[in-house]
């Protein structure tokens, strides 16, 4: 099965080389590649603890432990890598404490000796779905500690299946497992795996920190006047479909709406489709709907707001809905949303609403508003209650792995 697990990362390193003739992602992916090992700087540092994420989601989650490790013990070398370009384009908009953040290089026994034996971490942590084998495996063979951090499990993944038994090899290397759920640690047991606590999700301290760090936003508070706005944050285009209706039946209303994607393509088809009632954040002017043309501000923009409704949930991709609901924003999102136990979380408490069509966002909007006050201050409250997941996994580490 490892044989059938290294031939199949093979023929995937080289269909995005094929795929990076005509995708300007996966072209991304090719280049920051090339030449590997050739670029990799040298570093005199002893104690590296190597973060690896699959992108900007999994940093954020790591990003807290990061920052409280480098708080606590300031000789630590922070190494994080990346698999997705996302990660490594916009890693540096967050108040960081990495030392050295790079590609990862495919998941090959040759790729994971050498990178391993370059940097030699004294601990790995693989970030929530993040389970490279064959990193993990020379990482064992180098005798460095292991860890996966903020995982998340379901029973329908490869590791709890019939033909699994190759990737249960995968976890049972593994040091130790902090997990989001007790779901999680329930599946572990029944493969055998004990080594575990449920610290809960890290991004709470994440999306407190950002909030802590917040700056003003003239361009949205000269667009808002005062005003709260209803803020429509990593939207896809079904997502902007189904909020179309609403948006030109409610003029007075304002709006922020940052798509998930901003090429121009796709910014000019949410122009098209709210008929000339936006502006754009880079434009200056002010009309309906400001347009976040731009990376880095949605964060900011959901202080300014009252709702939020979060996309992704009719792809069962679902963007973060911890970011809103620090400030106290109630969220709504699409069906799709069983992969992420914190959407369960927010409507068994009545702060989260999963809506399917125009008709139910108008609805559920129009009940939200009737009794916004108490249903922000259980949001807020819900935050306040689940962070502190970092400190947990410090102070095991401290107390149970040498740091």
């Amino acid at each position: 099965m490892h044989l059938l697990y290294n031939i199949a990362v093979l023929i995937y390193g080289c269909a995005l080389r094929v795929a990076s003739l005509f995708h300007p992602k996966a072209k991304k992916w090719v280049v920051g590649r090339a030449n590997y090992f050739e670029k990799l700087p040298e570093i005199e540092a002893s104690n590296v603890i190597w973060f690896h994420c699959a992108s900007l989601g999994e940093f954020d989650m790591a990003l807290p432990l990061m920052n409280l490790l480098k708080e606590k013990h300031a000789n630590c070398y922070l190494l994080v890598t990346f698999f997705s370009p996302s990660g490594m384009e916009h890693y540096q908009k967050r108040k960081n404490s990495v030392d050295l953040a790079i590609y990862l290089p495919i998941d090959t026994p040759k790729n994971a000796r050498r990178f391993i034996q370059h940097f030699h971490p004294e601990k790995a942590f693989f970030v929530k779905y993040e389970f490279w084998s064959n990193y993990i495996f020379e990482a064992k063979k180098q005798h460095i500690q292991v860890f996966s951090l903020s995982c998340l499990f379901r029973e329908n993944q490869r590791f709890f299946s019939w033909y699994g038994s190759f990737f249960r090899k995968t976890l049972h290397a593994i040091d130790f497992f902090y997990t989001q759920d007790e779901a999680s640690n329930i599946l572990l047991t029944s493969i055998g795996i004990r080594n575990f606590i449920c610290v809960g999700d890290t991004r709470y301290d994440r999306v407190i920190e950002n909030k802590l760090l917040l700056e003003k936003n003239e361009r949205i508070s000269n667009f808002l006047m005062g005003e709260k706005a209803i803020i429509l944050g990593s939207t896809w285009p079904k997502d902007e479909i189904l909020l179309a209706p609403f948006i030109l039946k409610n003029p007075k209303q304002k709006f922020i709406l940052a798509p998930h994607a901003i090429d121009e393509k796709h910014i000019v088809s949410i122009e098209k489709i709210l008929y000339g009632r936006t502006s754009r954040y880079t434009d200056g002017k002010n009309n309906q709907v400001l347009l976040l043309n731009t990376i880095g501000h949605l964060a900011s923009a959901y202080s300014y707001g009252k709702i939020a409704y979060i996309g992704g949930g009719f792809t069962g991709k679902l963007h973060n809905i911890l970011e809103p609901s620090v400030f106290g924003l109630p969220v709504l999102f699409g069906p799709k949303f069983k992969k992420f136990p914190e959407a369960k979380q927010f409507i068994e408490n009545k702060i989260g609403f999963t809506i399917s069509t125009s008709e139910e966002f108008e609805s559920t909007t129009t009940a939200i508003e009737q009794d916004l006050v108490e249903i922000s201050a259980r949001t807020a409250d819900l935050v306040i209650q689940n962070t502190g997941a970092s400190k947990k996994i410090v102070l095991h580490l401290e107390a149970n792995f040498k740091l």
